[in-house]
């Protein structure tokens, strides 16, 4: 069952009709026994992002599927289907909107994700697998989020497609030979904008299937939490004094920062729908009048400027090459994490030196954020070579060594004991329940 990896109690059929149809398809057993899952009692609120992805995914689909009964892929109607759907279609504008931002906050959510998965070693044995099947979904994000800016068909979609996919004519021998084929032809033209839509379309039904796989892996391995220490799978009993069930614990936790983010999303949504956009996007494309600076959607701009920092040739490597390269590899690199970082300490929180980094590595992020979306000129071509240095240093360099040369703070021996020291219970008289009081 996905629930094996864990010592819980179980969903047992009382009525004949429970036993019937538990016995032939035990989907109420599994759901059941999903929310009753033991989780670590001791999770904070960086913990609500897997399901705050997922509801953005959801949403993401049913926009979409939507979206994509109006819309027409052709280089000739495609703007023209735009402004009809937030013209004439009811509720258009609103669908837009939605699916249009909600792909910002859905990069906001894994990004937090991430970075929290990062900080807490999450990426450590034994959810290795766990986390490459995570990285894979952030790929498939991307490449559905690129093909998405495509089919506006505006100015930064149209160049914004020329400048990617001409990246890949980098790669020596079968370089052109990619081109052409996402191309459909010799020009970003008809053939593309239908290759681009038909992949949007499909791809996140792709990424639901691994987040369902995503989250069955988690539901083997357990979760993480913030000492980084292992629930105790002894027996029922012993597990229970480390965890409390998902349901209604963190539910309820996670349904009220889902409502907080969801006031944000509506914000955005209502009020400043075009915030996160680019002007030009609202001009029709036309092959024949280049825009002044073409820059990605801010999502990709750190993996913009990684790329744009390679302005050298190396060794038989040309710039263009390189810079490629260097993108691509800067998620290899994450994806390398569990087996990069050697500490046996899995959480940051009792690491003082890996903390220090890895905050650096936060500002890294940002400043790649900004110089990618910055003209490609001194000083900002230098200040992404920089930052673009330190993202790899972080991965190749200072985990390894922080692993060898730092000395860890004591850590917890057991969830229960975190739990107990940052929220001290006494028991109270004459009654059976525990008393919560204020840590100390």
């Amino acid at each position: 069952m996905i629930m094996g990896g864990i010592p819980q109690e179980h969903y047992e059929p009382k009525t004949n009709a429970e036993k019937w149809i538990h016995s032939r398809l035990p989907i109420v057993g599994l759901a059941l026994d999903f929310l009753a899952f033991p989780t670590p009692k001791n999770l904070n609120w960086m913990w609500v992002w897997g399901v705050m992805l997922t509801i953005f995914l959801v949403i993401q689909i049913v926009t979409g599927v939507v979206l994509a009964m109006h819309y027409t892929p052709h280089v000739d109607m495609a703007f023209a289907s735009i402004e009809h759907i937030m013209r004439d279609v009811n509720g258009g504008w609103l669908l837009r909107y939605i699916h249009m931002n909600g792909a910002s906050f859905f990069f906001i959510a894994v990004y937090a994700h991430i970075f929290r998965s990062l900080y807490y070693g999450s990426y450590k044995a034994p959810r290795e697998v766990t986390w490459i099947i995570g990285v894979l979904i952030l790929l498939l994000m991307m490449a559905t989020a690129f093909m998405g800016y495509v089919l506006p068909w505006g100015q930064m979609s149209f160049w914004g497609a020329t400048v990617i996919t001409n990246l890949f004519s980098a790669i020596p021998f079968v370089g052109d030979a990619i081109v052409t084929w996402l191309w459909g032809g010799f020009a970003v033209d008809n053939a593309t904008l239908q290759r681009f839509f038909s992949l949007h379309y499909m791809l996140p039904f792709l990424i639901l299937g691994l987040t369902i796989v995503h989250i069955w892996a988690f539901h083997t391995t357990g979760n993480n939490n913030p000492t980084g220490v292992e629930v105790r799978r002894d027996s029922i009993e012993v597990t229970k004094r480390d965890t409390l069930p998902f349901h209604p614990y963190y539910t309820i936790k996670d349904l009220f920062a889902v409502v907080v983010f969801l006031i944000l999303f509506a914000a955005f949504v209502f009020f400043m729908p075009n915030y996160l956009g680019h002007p030009d996007n609202y001009i029709e494309a036309n092959p024949l009048a280049t825009p002044a600076h073409i820059v990605p959607e801010w999502y990709f701009l750190p993996f913009y400027a990684i790329l744009r920092a390679v302005t050298f040739d190396i060794l038989f490597i040309d710039s263009k090459l390189g810079g490629v390269l260097a993108m691509f590899g800067s998620i290899i690199v994450l994806a390398l994490a569990p087996w990069l970082d050697t500490s046996k300490v899995r959480s940051g929180r009792y690491r003082p030196k890996f903390r220090l980094a890895f905050y650096v590595l936060i500002v890294d992020f940002f400043v790649l954020m900004w110089v990618g979306g910055m003209p490609a000129e001194q000083p900002y071509v230098l200040i992404s070579q920089i930052a673009t240095a330190y993202w790899f240093a972080y991965f190749l360099i200072i985990l390894p060594m922080l692993g060898v040369s730092e000395k860890p703070e004591p850590v917890p021996a057991t969830i229960e004991e975190d739990f107990d020291r940052e929220h001290p219970v006494k028991s109270a008289k004459g009654m059976g329940d525990a008393v919560a009081t204020p840590a100390e």
